[in-house]
């Protein structure tokens, strides 16, 4: 699954560690995320789109290749 969360974080200016504090769960989920190695559960795509204030189809959105 492809995603903004990288382009996200960094207009807000938060680091991984910042974020993963702020959803729960560790910087290297984040990391993974971020690197598409890991598709987050549905309740941390959930807290990471109420974050940001965005529907989760903007942050996370699949590409077929």
């Amino acid at each position: 699954m492809k995603n903004r969360l990288k382009v996200l974080r960094a207009e807000h200016s938060y680091t991984q560690e910042d974020l993963a504090e702020i959803i729960g769960v560790s910087r290297q989920t984040i990391n993974a995320i971020e690197k598409e190695k890991f598709d987050p559960s549905l309740p941390t795509a959930f807290r990471i789109s109420k974050l940001f204030k965005l529907p989760i189809e903007t942050i996370f959105y699949f590409e077929e290749t």
